[in-house]
């Protein structure tokens, strides 16, 4: 009996033993894990600031890129308006007579038919080469024709600007 009862004992002292190493084990175990999971979330959280960083540092980007794309538009805006008005007022000079539109004329040029004195007549305030003055609707026409060519110079002015703004 005593031998059992010593056999019970040893085995209950190495089952003891064998339930603290498990424990041991486990708690060295659970150390490790909770250190993996701090580090895994230090990790993640580094990851969500610079997304954050970079996020922000695209809406500034983004936000500057359409301020200077207003200021083109404002500005070609103000060009287009400026050239309108500049025309407008051409325009109605030539309708009330108070400019005219006139041309160079050759007066070497025979082949013409064109009988356009050389000189000025006494009296003249014309000084210089012959010019012959234009029909005031052929003047309009050319102010029109003129006043496209404007604004596409000035669409096409602003369509590079805004293509500058996209390659900065």
């Amino acid at each position: 009996m005593r031998l059992a009862a010593g056999l019970f004992l040893a085995s209950l002292l190495v089952a003891a033993g064998a339930t603290s190493a498990w424990k041991a084990q486990d708690w060295r175990y659970g150390k490790k894990l909770a250190e993996q999971a701090q580090l895994h979330q230090d990790d993640l959280a580094a990851i969500s600031s610079a997304a954050a960083t970079q996020q922000r540092a695209d809406q500034d980007k983004h936000i500057a890129l359409e301020q200077r794309l207003a200021i083109a538009d404002q500005s070609h805006h103000q060009e287009l308006t400026n050239a309108q008005k500049d025309q407008a007022r051409l325009r109605d000079r030539l309708a009330t007579a108070d400019l005219r539109l006139s041309v160079l004329v050759d007066a070497a040029d025979t082949a013409s038919g064109c009988a356009v004195p050389a000189t000025t007549a006494t009296g003249g305030l014309v000084h210089g080469a012959p010019r012959a003055r234009l029909d005031p609707a052929h003047a309009q026409r050319i102010v029109g024709i003129t006043d496209d060519g404007d604004q596409g110079l000035i669409a096409l002015q602003a369509c590079q600007a805004y293509v500058r703004a996209f390659t900065r």
